[in-house]
């Protein structure tokens, strides 16, 4: 006689258990998405209302009040421009360290990774006091150097991870055959790294549009970034539930979108090495 099949309570407990940690991470944007229709009335209604009449009028007023394309523009710009600029940085310095190594490749390596473990409070003072010399307070371009020279370690690591495991006699090939170095790295590197290029570049873009410590101090009005526009919505009179939580969902609703369609490049791109 066939034996009974014993019943999956390891299945339903593996099964309830990831259910309960999915919902617990999603409560927190999905009660932001709820409070951003309702009214400031019952935003702060005790208990919570989840029946209620949804309006955008929250969406309209932070479009009027803030303009919020400019701070949208701005976050653009400096998250686009700030990974572009840190990809060309980092590509040159990845590859030299992965087909050229030396004895000082891996303490170069972990000094500039150590750079990250540094809290940015601790450079904000002489920071600020070069981007005010400079002239460069509430401007993009003070954004773009900040934002690419926070993210040049990861990106550097990254691309050093995906370039050594090129095998280095496909570049040797082609010296062989005559090609420069610009030729190399045209024709051949560029489409065999062209993966880690674009793994590491998505990740950096959501690193940049998500920095809100130097968007804060460095900039205001002119050059605000999305993360200066939530700030704003925290006055003396107190904090205005509804309209924050319309600007915080207008703010993140464009890169959880690049975010989703672009999955598994950056998944890709976290778990570089992990499995080698």
């Amino acid at each position: 006689m066939a034996r009974p099949t014993p019943f999956p309570y390891a299945l339903i407990a593996r099964t309830v258990a990831a259910w309960a940690v999915t919902l617990l991470l999603f409560f927190p944007l999905g009660w932001l998405v709820l409070t951003a229709f309702k009214t400031e009335m019952q935003a702060i209604h005790v208990p919570s209302q989840f029946i209620f009449t949804p309006t955008l009028e929250n969406f309209r007023e932070v479009q009027v009040r803030s303009d919020y394309l400019l701070y949208a523009k701005n976050s653009v710009i400096t998250s686009v421009l700030s990974t572009l600029l840190g990809l060309l940085l980092a590509a040159p310095a990845a590859y030299s360290m992965a087909f050229f190594r030396s004895k000082r490749t891996r303490d170069i390596l972990m000094w500039m990774l150590s750079t990250k473990m540094m809290p940015a409070v601790g450079a904000l003072v002489p920071i600020y006091v070069l981007a005010q010399k400079s002239s460069l307070l509430d401007t993009q371009l003070a954004l773009i150097i900040v934002f690419t020279l926070s993210n040049l370690p990861i990106m550097v690591w990254m691309l050093y991870s995906h370039f050594k495991d090129i095998p280095p006699e496909i570049l040797e090939a082609a010296r062989m055959d005559g090609a420069t170095l610009w030729q190399e790295a045209r024709l051949v590197l560029l489409p065999l790294g062209m993966g880690g290029l674009a793994s590491t570049g998505l990740l950096c873009l959501v690193l940049a549009w998500n920095e809100a410590f130097w968007s804060l101090n460095l900039s205001s009005a002119k050059a605000g970034t999305l993360a200066t526009l939530i700030a704003s919505y925290s006055s003396p009179e107190g904090l205005f539930w509804a309209k924050l939580s319309a600007a915080s969902l207008m703010a993140i609703a464009p890169i959880v979108v690049f975010g989703w369609f672009s999955q598994k490049q950056l998944v890709q791109g976290l778990t570089f090495g992990a499995v080698k």
